[in-house]
């Protein structure tokens, strides 16, 4: 079995757009008939914006023209070695250069699932799990002008069976990494105090930051929300500031 093409499709997403507006898929196919699907993820980032995902599908179309097309799908680790290794200053994990590996090698993944008439998890030694926990997104957008709203959307988190969920209580700002004021801080307090003040322990609440904080400024963050038992605290600081 060989790979003879790979096509991108771009998809508009049904309001109210979870994952992002547009949906950006590839089609792995082989001479044997058997085609992959596999999805780059695209998120928020380009918002209402198609022509950001041309570079995106552009380097997509690069790395199945060079690594991909002419190898047999089976063999998912030499395409995926080859591709991140083969060019040295590329050979770097990144958001733009991952995702595609990712959508190329969930592809050949289905390939090889339809192929041998076997779910994918079978082939990865097996099913564990009957069901997984989830979480909920709480846009930040709901409490951005009154906390209150917060504990409003947890009440409805709830009642839709969430037991989870995580929130950005800090607006990313640029240029990172930045110290997050006092009265920013006392903000996200509000937040925690109205979701527990509306669902109490019914809802584990993890806090993401885009890695916006200094060290500092991530400590006393910390030290202002721990009383409210954070699930998580998500990449406070820039990846870039290993120590």
């Amino acid at each position: 079995m060989k790979v003879v093409d790979i096509k991108t499709m771009v998809v508009e997403n049904i309001p109210p757009h979870r994952g992002g507006r547009y949906l950006l898929f590839i089609e792995v196919v082989t001479d044997e008939g058997i085609v992959g699907l596999g999805e780059r993820v695209t998120g928020n980032v380009f918002a209402d914006n198609l022509a950001g995902l041309k570079a995106h599908i552009s380097l997509i179309e690069e790395i199945g023209r060079l690594f991909v097309i002419g190898e047999n799908p089976f063999h998912i680790e030499k395409i995926w070695q080859r591709a991140y290794g083969s060019r040295h200053d590329f050979r770097h994990p990144s958001l733009h250069a991952t995702p595609a590996l990712s959508a190329i090698e969930m592809a050949c993944w289905d390939i090889v699932g339809k192929a041998a008439n076997q779910p994918i998890y079978n082939l990865l030694g097996g099913q564990y799990h009957d069901k997984l926990r989830a979480y909920a997104y709480m846009p930040r957008a709901g409490f951005d002008e009154d906390p209150a709203r917060a504990g409003e959307i947890a009440i409805e988190l709830v009642a839709q069976g969430n037991s989870a969920c995580k929130l950005d209580p800090f607006r990313p700002l640029y240029p990172l990494p930045r110290d997050i004021s006092l009265a920013e801080i006392t903000y996200a307090e509000r937040i925690f105090e109205s979701i527990r003040n509306a669902v109490g322990n019914q809802l584990e609440v993890g806090i993401g930051t885009h890695g916006q904080l200094t060290t500092y400024s991530a400590i006393r963050a910390a030290q202002a929300l721990e009383k409210y038992q954070p699930f998580w605290f998500e990449e406070p600081v820039p990846p870039e500031n290993v120590d």
